[in-house]
């Protein structure tokens, strides 16, 4: 009786399967798992917006080396504090369910829907192994997402963004939240990918995906034209397995990832990056596919007229 309940309260209290863990399951289980534990990598680069490049970080062995690293967009002060607190206190009015490695998710589909898709939010009901999506009861992104959607298109390479799909997660230190490096659908997912960070900062870690090595340059001195026409011969490589890029994401700013950051890079959230609770909308615009002249786009116009009417709640 006392261990049925004490898994009873398990279930109620974490949301992981599988490999997957967080602290409270931690605690239970008295010891981390080694492969939840993410350490640092050897070779390790910080992102620099102004140059868009990869900086060998300071005290790491590829100190003073550097490469370019396209396909990262960051937006600084998207939105003000005052609407970072509004569409957290909106979203909060919704249900919040557990899920994998201590996060937090806003679901639209009851829990016998659970084998369609991990992540079932305000989108189409999607079987990603199948290539098979359905519309039944997708009523549309959240109506307070549709100033964030207007503003997104004022931007230089977002003046056609068009979402399908808004993914809320809640991180929190307590829970340990983090998030494996995965690259995102590409069957029926597009081209940018497109998150708001709200509450607190964190750091995104890039990975690339295929093995081999990075060729590096020898980094120049930082300033303001450092970079510009003076791409030098590069002169090192490293193990692909070894790099790990951080982008550092304040709070309130948007990120955009495209090209090789979008699908030959991986992405994660390592939990020694949460420090306070962070929520995070990202939303998703269609392929090629869905799109005007794919073989799907019947269903790829129905998706997004039925996206931007912003009528959508979770269940």
């Amino acid at each position: 009786m006392a261990a049925a309940a004490a898994e009873a309260s398990h279930l109620q209290e974490c949301g992981c399967k599988g490999i997957r863990t967080c602290l409270i399951c931690e605690r239970q289980r008295q010891g981390d798992p080694p492969w939840q534990i993410s350490l640092q990598k050897k070779c390790c680069f910080r992102y620099c917006p102004d140059t868009g490049w990869a900086l060998g970080a300071q005290g790491s062995d590829v100190e003073g080396w550097a490469f370019p690293f396209p396909g990262v967009t960051l937006i600084q002060d998207f939105v003000t504090p005052e609407e970072e607190a509004e569409m957290v206190r909106l979203m909060d009015c919704d249900p919040w369910k557990l899920s994998q490695s201590g996060r937090r998710k806003q679901v639209r589909w009851p829990d016998h829907f659970s084998l369609l898709s991990p992540r079932q939010d305000y989108g189409p009901k999607v079987n990603f192994r199948k290539q098979k999506l359905k519309m039944a009861g997708f009523q549309g992104l959240p109506g307070f997402s549709q100033k964030v959607v207007q503003r997104m298109g004022l931007y230089p390479g977002l003046e056609d963004f068009q979402p399908v799909e808004q993914c809320n997660l809640d991180y929190s230190p307590e829970r340990g939240s983090a998030i494996d490096p995965h690259l995102d659908d590409a069957w029926l997912w597009g081209e940018r990918l497109v998150s708001l960070n709200l509450l607190s900062a964190t750091v995104v870690s890039m990975s690339p995906e295929a093995p081999g090595s990075l060729l590096l340059c020898s980094a120049p001195s930082i300033g303001p034209h450092a970079f510009e026409g003076s791409i030098m011969a590069p002169s090192r490589s490293v193990p692909c397995q070894e790099v790990e890029v951080a982008i550092s994401v304040p709070r309130c700013s948007l990120l955009v990832l495209t090209g090789a950051a979008r699908h030959q890079w991986t992405h994660a959230i390592h939990r020694r990056h949460v420090k306070a609770r962070r929520v995070c909308a990202t939303f998703r615009e269609l392929s090629n596919e869905f799109l005007p002249g794919g073989k799907q786009q019947e269903l790829g116009q129905e998706l997004l007229q039925t996206a931007l009417s912003f009528q959508g709640r979770p269940v």
